[in-house]
């Protein structure tokens, strides 16, 4: 009964001081995310509003496919902003980025430009709130009707993690922090809390932190030595122009985000190498006791040797994709070799892929080692101290 009580109460303040933390944590972002930015666009007069469109005035630009050419007027009833409850005339352009393809009853985003009583009102967007949010409530109740609570708690991982990128990590970018360094300090605090939540505060939890921030931070010192060697560096990239707009009326370091984006990217799977090592080597540490360091690190390792392969080729296959466009434009204008290969963006794709799967298959190992010291050092002290006799 007393001994029910003691961990009760260690739980308790336990418990307390997780959520002192996380208030501190909560203010914290709060007044660092205080920042006078500098007016880039004169936005003065101009809000972005919902409406719901009540008429479609003119409706001459559908083809016979069904498609919208050219512009549509509508007449539109404001939901929000200064002109809320108010009809008015509002142009539709029938861009691939910007405007909509305007149906009666459909919910709208208004880009309002005022000056004065004159308005200018064009649709900018269909209003995808409710679907965006509706779809990450789905992705949430799935992760916690399969896994359980612990996938409720990687859900509130991944919450916390899209937190510091949003409210720690691009603050701190734009104050002119050291892009690595800042990218280092989301994925030292992001993989304690993640690694947390899933497995507590155990030996386990604790080696695959330690990989996971090691492993990480592996791949962006070889995304760096690669962009060194190669010529690359945060200034070839597609959005250029606009970064050094930015950087030029900020204290912004544009230079080192490329590779400050790489951690970011390699945090995922190298976090999901890191745990599923842990996990495996002290699932078998508990099953026999007996076994020695070195065969645990050798059932690390070849259970990660299979991991490797199919972790790589899913940072790979991720950066790939998000280079499609240039691999079709590439095919498509029938481009030479030696152009090809020795292209900005090609260069970067193929450095982020491969420093993010060298971190991947280094981890491994790094775990490996890491748990089983961890899981077996008392035994190997014991051992030790029978041996030693100083007398």
């Amino acid at each position: 009964m007393f001994s029910e009580l003691f961990i009760d109460k260690r739980v308790n303040i336990r418990r307390g001081i997780i959520l002192i933390l996380a208030i501190a944590f909560f203010i914290f972002l709060y007044f660092f995310n205080q920042v006078d930015k500098a007016q880039l666009v004169n936005r003065q007069g101009t809000s972005f509003e919902k409406a719901v469109v009540e008429e479609v005035l003119n409706n001459t630009n559908i083809q016979s496919d069904g498609k919208n050419v050219g512009k549509q007027i509508v007449r539109v009833r404001m939901l929000s902003g200064e002109y809320k409850g108010k009809v008015l005339e509002a142009t539709s352009f029938s861009g691939y980025l910007y405007g909509a393809a305007c149906k009666v009853n459909m919910n709208v985003i208004i880009s309002l430009s005022k000056s004065g009583e004159d308005y200018v009102a064009s649709v900018y967007s269909y209003y995808r709130e409710p679907i965006i949010y509706g779809f990450v409530f789905v992705f949430i109740l799935v992760l916690w009707l399969i896994g359980g609570k612990k996938g409720f708690n990687s859900a509130l991982g991944l919450i916390f993690t899209f937190i510091c990128i949003i409210f720690l990590f691009i603050p701190m970018i734009y104050k002119g922090y050291s892009p690595f360094l800042s990218a280092v300090i989301i994925v030292i605090l992001t993989t304690i809390v993640t690694m947390y939540l899933i497995g507590g505060l155990t030996k386990k939890s604790i080696s695959s932190m330690l990989g996971t921030i090691i492993g990480v931070i592996i791949a962006g010192l070889c995304a760096a030595g690669f962009g060194y060697f190669a010529k690359i560096s945060g200034y070839n990239v597609a959005e250029i122009e606009e970064l050094v707009f930015i950087s030029n009326n900020t204290n912004m370091q544009i230079g080192g985000l490329l590779f400050a984006g790489i951690l970011i990217a390699s945090l995922g799977a190298v976090m999901d190498v890191a745990i599923s090592i842990a996990s495996t080597i002290n699932e078998i540490y508990e099953q026999n006791k007996n076994i020695s360091r070195r065969e645990l690190i050798n059932s690390g390792i070849n259970v990660g040797r299979d991991m490797m392969g199919t972790m790589s080729n899913t940072l790979i296959l991720a950066f790939t994709g998000g280079a499609i466009n240039t691999l079709i434009l590439s095919y498509s204008y029938s481009m030479n070799y030696n152009q090809i290969i020795n292209m900005y963006s090609i260069g970067i794709e193929i450095m982020q892929g491969l420093s993010g799967s060298i971190a991947v298959i280094l981890t491994v190992p790094l775990v490996s080692i890491i748990t089983s010291t961890m899981l077996t050092y008392k035994k190997y002290i014991k051992e030790y101290s029978k041996e030693v006799n100083f007398f």
